[in-house]
């Protein structure tokens, strides 16, 4: 009987364990199975951060799907399907000739006046990205948006501003219009980068260097055009002096005229309200107090002016 007994146990051990070693086996497949899926699990979950978009990739084919996935969690299959995610929110670029202001290395933009003066700007250009646009932007450069900026972005800045520079002078450029010069160069901007999915919100020129001898020569024009303008207003304002004291002497002459004129006519009524009275005067003092003889006995009447 015991003999019979390890027989059948020495059996089992030969097919396998029996129950107990089939138990063990399917364990030992369950961990093997619970660990494969955790190490899976992560690259069948992606997360795409908020200000982004993801970019579905086909492993197979190498094509991009034309619609972007929103922020959050997607699935995806890993073997199959890769995810680029691509910022949209606000970003600048800075274009200048000292590395702490925008990239490490000098990217100023160099440009020639329509004299052949060469430019020197420091830029910033601040935009957005369309995030319907963005597949389509990764699918013509399949590169990162830094590398974008500054190599395509860059050099279209740079041909915008030599096409806009190019036509003015250098005087101008510096001076009364230099606005216009960032206008016209952001309305280039707009439109050959909006294509791409690039929405272009401001652009400034931050710092203009010319060469030192221009510089020289402009302020030396401007000095010149300031003594100009301070001569010309120096005469103008002798000349409204000199008229306001003809209009002065004119309007004086014309005021003693008037009074001359007043004291004549009134020493004219004076002397002839007097004259009738003089006579008279002078008559009675040369009568002698005889009255005039008439023949007969009339008494003649003498009409006495009167006073």
């Amino acid at each position: 009987m015991v003999s019979v007994v390890g027989d059948r146990l020495s059996q089992m051990r030969a097919q396998g364990g029996g129950p107990f070693g089939w138990t063990v086996a399917r364990l030992g497949a369950i961990l093997v199975a619970i660990v494969v899926l955790l190490l899976l699990m992560p690259t069948t979950v992606t997360y795409i951060h908020p200000g982004h978009v993801g970019i579905v990739i086909s492993r197979t084919g190498g094509g991009v799907e034309r619609i972007p996935l929103d922020a959050g969690l997607h699935t995806r299959n890993p073997l199959t399907t890769g995810i680029e995610e691509y910022p949209i929110y606000m970003q600048t670029l800075v274009l200048a000739k000292a590395p702490t202001e925008g990239y490490p290395e000098n990217e100023e933009i160099n440009v020639n006046s329509i004299e052949g003066q060469p430019i020197s700007l420091d830029v910033a250009m601040s935009f957005e990205l369309d995030a319907m646009k963005v597949p389509e932007l990764y699918s013509t450069f399949r590169n990162s948006i830094e590398f974008i900026q500054h190599n395509y972005v860059k050099q279209t800045i740079r041909q915008a501003l030599q096409e806009v520079i190019g036509g003015e002078a250098i005087a101008d450029i510096l001076g009364p219009k230099k606005a216009e010069v960032v206008n016209r160069t952001q309305m280039l901007l707009d439109k050959r980068l909006s294509p791409y999915g690039f929405l272009v919100k401001q652009f400034t020129i931050n710092e203009i260097r010319a060469p030192q001898t221009v510089i020289d020569a402009i302020n030396a024009k401007n000095v010149m055009q300031q003594a100009a303008l301070t001569s010309q207003n120096e005469l103008v304002k002798n000349e409204f002096q000199s008229q306001g004291d003809s209009i002065k002497a004119a309007g004086h002459a014309k005021a003693i005229l008037a009074e001359a004129e007043a004291q004549a006519k009134a020493n004219h009524l004076l002397s002839e309200s007097i004259t009738p009275t003089l006579v008279t005067y002078e008559m009675a003092k040369k009568w002698n107090g005889q009255m005039p003889q008439v023949s007969g006995s009339a008494i003649p009447m003498i009409q006495m002016p009167k006073p």
